[in-house]
Formats: C-alpha cells, sequence, structure tokens
C-alpha cells in the first residue's frame, strides 16, 4: 500500500556550515523571535527559504517567494548545498528527554527514516489524516513550492509495526550529520545507499497505511501541486507515474515506538466580555462533576492532577486568575452537545472540552476557535497559567495529551480531531534532506 522510494537529497556541505547554523525548527514552529536568531546564525540559514521576511517594497516580481527560489538557487550553484551521489534513505533518529523533565531521567529516543512516499488521495485509503487543514497555510506553501519546486521538511507519517521495519534500517554507526537544537533535542542522521538495504525497506512498507503526525498542510499542498502538474501535462489519473511531483519527502516512525511522545496542547481564553468564574462554574456544572480545587498550582501540580484523574476517564484543569477547578465524569444526559460524533470521537478530552465548555459554556462559535479569535494553544502549562493570573486571558483549560490508540482509531476510521489535538514531540528539523521536483 505505501509505496516509497530512494533519492538523492540536497544537503548542507558539512564543510563549508555547521549543521546547527542552518537547519531549524517546522516553519509553522519558527516566533518572530526564533526567526530573528536563525537569520543572524548565517546567511545559508534555512529560514531564509522556508519563512522569508516580507521587505517594504515587495511586489509580485520581488517577494518572499522569489527571494526563496533565488536563494535555492544561488545555494546549489555555490555548492553549499550539494545532492548526493547515490539514492538512499536516510536513518534518522532523535534523542532527547521529554519537557519538563530532570536532567537525571534517562533519554527517549525516537528512531525513523526519511525517504520518499507516493502522494495518495485519502479515499485511496493509504495515507489518512487525522487533524483538519486551513485554506491560508496551505496557500502560502503552495506559493513556495511552485517558486522553489522543493521540499525543505519532511512529513511525519506513522506506521504500525512490531519493530521489524526499524531492524532494517538502524545503525550505530557515527552518523553523517549531528546535531544538537536549541531545545537540547539531538538529531542523527546517516544515508544508506545499498540497495539490498533499500529493498527490504521497500517491501516491508509495502502493507502499511500511513498516518499524518504533522505536516497536514504540506501533505496537501503536495497534493495539489501534483494535481497542478497532472493538469499542466495533460494527466490526470496518473497514479502509478513516477514524475519527482507524484511524491513527497517523508519520514516514517513506528507509532508502537517507546520513543513517540505525545503532549497536550492546553487553551486559553482571552478577550471575552463579562466574564464570571462563579458563572462559569456554575454552567459546567451542567455537564461535569466540578470540584474546586484549593489554593493556587503551579503546571507541574497541575499534571499531576490530570494524570491521576486520567486514569478514570476525561479530566479537564479550568484556571481563572484567582480559582481552579477539576472537571470530570462528563454528563450522560446532555449528550446531545456530541450529536453526530462518533463513540471514537467522544472518548476525546479535547472534544469534550470544545464541544461542552468552549462551545455550549463560554459561547464560541466553531468559526470564532477555527480562526482563533478568543483562543489560543499553549502547550507549557506554566505559561498558560501566568497568561491567566496575569490579566492576559479570562480563563486556560489544561488536560491530558492524547493517546497514539486513539490517534490511529480515529484517523483509520476516516475522521478528524479539532486543530491542535496533538503535539508530537520533538518536532523533525527542516534542512536536514531537501527533495527538489524540478
Amino acid at each position: 500500500m505505501a509505496e516509497i522510494h530512494p533519492f538523492r537529497a540536497f544537503r548542507y556541505d558539512p564543510t563549508r556550515v555547521a549543521a546547527e547554523q542552518v537547519v531549524t525548527q517546522p516553519y509553522d514552529k519558527i516566533t518572530p523571535e526564533m526567526q530573528g536568531r536563525y537569520y543572524r546564525a548565517s546567511p545559508y540559514n534555512l529560514t531564509r527559504i522556508i519563512l522569508g521576511r516580507k521587505e517594504e517594497n515587495d511586489n509580485p516580481a520581488n517577494n518572499v517567494y522569489s527571494r526563496a527560489a533565488d536563494y535555492f538557487r544561488k545555494w546549489r550553484e555555490e555548492e553549499i548545498l550539494r545532492q548526493d551521489r547515490d539514492p538512499s534513505i536516510y536513518a534518522y533518529s532523535q534523542r532527547f528527554r521529554a519537557p519538563g523533565s530532570a536532567a537525571s531521567d534517562p533519554q527517549l529516543e525516537r528512531r525513523g527514516f526519511i525517504a520518499l512516499g507516493r502522494i495518495e488521495d485519502y479515499p485511496a485509503g493509504v495515507v489518512f489524516r487525522h487533524e483538519q487543514t486551513l485554506a491560508k497555510p496551505k496557500a502560502d506553501r503552495l506559493e513556495l513550492l511552485r517558486a522553489t519546486r522543493a521540499h525543505f521538511g519532511q512529513i511525519f507519517m506513522l506506521y504500525e509495526d512490531a519493530g521489524g521495519v526499524e531492524s532494517l534500517f538502524y545503525t550505530e554507526g557515527q552518523p553523517d550529520t549531528l546535531v544538537t537544537d536549541e531545545y537540547g533535542v539531538e538529531h542523527r542522521l546517516s544515508a544508506i545507499f545499498d540497495p539490498r538495504k533499500i529493498d527490504a525497506v521497500q517491501r516491508a512498507m509495502k502493507d502499511k497505511r500511513l498516518i499524518i503526525a504533522d505536516g497536514h498542510h504540506r501533505y496537501e499542498t503536495a497534493l495539489n501541486y501534483r494535481n497542478e502538474q497532472r493538469a499542466a501535462e495533460g494527466d490526470g489519473q496518473s497514479s502509478t507515474g513516477g514524475k519527482p511531483y507524484e511524491f513527497v519527502m517523508m519520514t516514517f516512525i513506528n507509532m508502537n515506538s517507546p520513543g513517540l511522545l505525545i503532549l497536550p496542547t492546553h487553551r486559553v481564553v482571552h478577550s471575552l466580555c463579562c466574564f464570571s468564574d462563579e458563572k462559569f462554574r456554575q454552567a459546567a456544572h451542567s455537564y461535569f462533576d466540578v470540584d474546586e480545587i484549593d489554593g493556587p498550582i503551579d503546571g507541574a501540580h497541575a499534571t499531576t492532577i490530570l494524570r491521576e484523574g486520567g486514569r478514570a476517564g476525561t479530566v479537564l484543569l479550568a484556571v481563572t486568575a484567582n480559582r481552579s477547578f477539576l472537571l470530570h465524569h462528563p454528563n450522560p444526559n446532555v449528550e446531545k452537545v456530541l450529536v453526530g460524533l462518533s463513540l471514537r470521537q467522544q472518548d476525546l478530552d479535547v472534544v469534550q472540552l470544545h464541544k461542552r465548555l468552549l462551545e455550549s459554556v463560554l459561547g464560541l462559535s466553531q468559526e470564532s476557535i477555527r480562526n482563533q479569535q478568543n483562543l489560543s494553544y499553549v502547550r507549557d502549562a506554566d505559561e498558560a497559567l501566568a497568561l491567566v493570573r496575569n490579566g492576559k486571558a479570562n480563563i486556560a483549560f489544561l488536560m491530558n495529551p492524547c493517546r497514539i490508540s486513539q490517534v490511529r482509531d480515529v484517523a483509520f476510521a476516516g475522521e478528524v480531531m479539532p486543530q491542535k489535538s496533538t503535539d508530537f514531540y520533538p518536532k523533525l528539523l527542516s534542512g536536514l534532506t531537501i527533495y527538489a521536483v524540478e
């Protein structure tokens, strides 16, 4: 089912630039502060391509996309970026500690490999999504792809396996690239160009179904670009063709890997008129059992409360400037708010939060949630708590992370979760390998 191929990646020449100075986090994780730091790190930093700065005199002929194409062309001409001689797949491992863990805690390791994967329409039953996408990010990525005709980051793909695939590509040897990112994550990359090993991996992956963990917008951008190219060439049915635009760069990781970590993404609600924590408590009581927690709590305490409470089912923590509420045991008598949702969806804490609290109690519309009009997403619990205590938000909702089994079941059923339901950690670095479709 999953069709993968080796490719001749463009990679930064380590004799010309240090990897730490040029590779980056994915474009959608780059804050303005990070963008400035990346720009200062090197004139060849990938941010200039994947998230370039806008200029006052930008016009249709000179803009972030045209400049990105110029950088990519010049860096290849200068051999800052050099294409590998042999078609390869690339073993990629990440060694890290979970955010908030102690330095003495053992490291985790997540192992995968980078290769080209055939772009499949969702109805084909090969590639599955678990989150919805928005039009604006896809339009931006499509303009960049049209201009550069290259993919600079990988789609994070999950497959299910007992470990046999990993044994075919994993190696303990010295990697080609070793870089530690700003979060202390160690990234190790090694090219595998032995045809026998590549063939073994290809055969082992043939029966796999794939779930997009991260990169939904970039995957659908690649799909739209593929369709554009097919139309331009008059080839509307090229489902088995070998044209470069039929493929996109992917990192494949076993969803049963002990190093697969999903973090929660907390919700912070702001700019509500006439918000009252007592009115919230009373309204929430129609949907959950509500226990008020005495005294202030910090992120570590909140995480412990949620982890222990989550053993019995859905549990959420709502925190205002002066009060904290533990919400648990959803009231089955008000299931009307979940009408139309499968039991798989109803089992998700994030769905319970959105339907019962954000929409029903606080009155936020689905459109306003999609547009983040009164809602922001925060990974760190202490940051979320600080926003409400500093008066910058009305209420913060903290939750447990989604389980990988839930992601799998929802995706394979052809369903999607609310946006920002999962936060796979760590992120895949952009710029380790580059795939040119020209």
